[in-house]
């Protein structure tokens, strides 16, 4: 019987093809990139050699799998390993990640800033010396023209409030004490969501210069490691006028993959500032700039892994909230 349903099957498709109707396709669309032809062994052996070339079906691939049709179903055959993250993409995304954060909140913080002048001395740079200064540094730091333009129209818009600059101090794990910067607009909106973010994570509220203590300000330019050799860049921090250049922490079970993506920070004073910038770009050196100043640790408090890993959720959890420009930390 099933001999004979298989001969019916054989007939009915080759009916198909001699009538010029198109070949079966698989119900899922995929780009055919190759064509085959698989044969289906029948039951009898008779029929194998009658209608082999008859009972031929239709194989649709793309360059990792085969999309094969039976009768009533469709199967996947894998002729490549599928691509999945591996722990180096991981790594590399997630570093990515963190690179367009922070270049976010730059733009975020110099539009806020931005803003801000607008309303205290209105749109003309010329008669405004607080909008000249922002300007002035959108351009060092290299913020889109656009983005300035759009927060100088925001700033006249109706309900449009200054922004006020606030620091918010925690208590992180280990010892640790962190320093939440903030331009806001709304700054009990700012401070209850801080505050619940912080006690989701585990961490504590600390008092108004309980932790900004262990921290002084500079203007920091970072240049990662695989960009630059160290003696080069010593020779034009010392050239330009920078106060010191801070080598990145070196732990045991770091990869080199790691360290090459680890950062030089050059320590500057505001007035050599845009000097350090004007001869790294001249020797062709790719730097980060800072979002007009850094808070650095003046000494660091080494943690355990799991107080770490804590930490690191904390900020980032700090970082996603909107009013928040930056996070500085005293671990190690």
């Amino acid at each position: 019987m099933s001999t004979l349903s298989s001969l019916r099957a054989a007939g009915s498709i080759l009916q198909r093809l001699s009538s010029g109707a198109p070949p079966l396709k698989s119900p899922t669309s995929f780009s055919i990139h190759r064509a085959a032809f698989i044969r289906r062994t029948l039951s009898s052996s008779s029929s194998l050699s009658a209608f082999s070339s008859a009972t031929a079906i239709w194989v649709s691939s793309s360059p990792s799998c085969d999309i094969v049709q039976s009768d009533n179903a469709v199967r996947k055959i894998w002729t490549s390993s599928p691509l999945c993250m591996g722990r180096r993409s991981s790594k590399i995304a997630t570093r990515k990640g963190a690179q367009d954060l922070k270049k976010a909140k730059l733009y975020s913080k110099i539009g806020k800033e931005v803003v801000s002048a607008v309303k205290r001395g209105g749109p003309n740079p010329i008669s405004n010396p607080a909008l000249a200064v922002v300007l002035e540094k959108a351009k060092e730091l290299d913020v889109p023209k656009e983005i300035v333009e759009r927060n100088i129209k925001r700033a006249s818009e109706k309900g449009q409030e200054a922004y006020i600059e606030k620091f918010y101090e925690v208590y992180g794990f280990g010892g640790v004490g962190m320093v939440v910067e903030v331009l806001t607009d709304k700054v009990n909106r700012s401070v209850a969501a801080i505050r619940e973010v912080v006690k989701d994570c585990g961490g504590k509220m600390a008092d108004s210069g309980s932790v900004m203590f262990r921290f002084e300000r500079a203007r920091i330019v970072n240049v990662k490691v695989c960009d630059a050799d160290k003696d080069q860049l010593l020779s034009i921090a010392l050239d330009s006028g920078a106060e010191d250049v801070i080598e990145p922490p070196d732990y045991e079970d770091e990869s080199e993959e790691d360290k090459s993506e680890s950062y030089y920070k050059i320590v500057s004073s505001p007035e050599n500032y845009s000097s350090i910038l004007s001869k790294l770009r001249k020797e062709g050196i790719n730097f980060e700039t800072d979002n007009g100043f850094e808070l650095l640790p003046m000494n660091p408090v080494e943690v355990d892994d799991e107080a770490m890993d804590l930490n690191k959720d904390l900020m980032s959890k700090l970082l996603e909230l909107d009013d928040v420009d930056a996070v500085y930390t005293d671990q190690k």
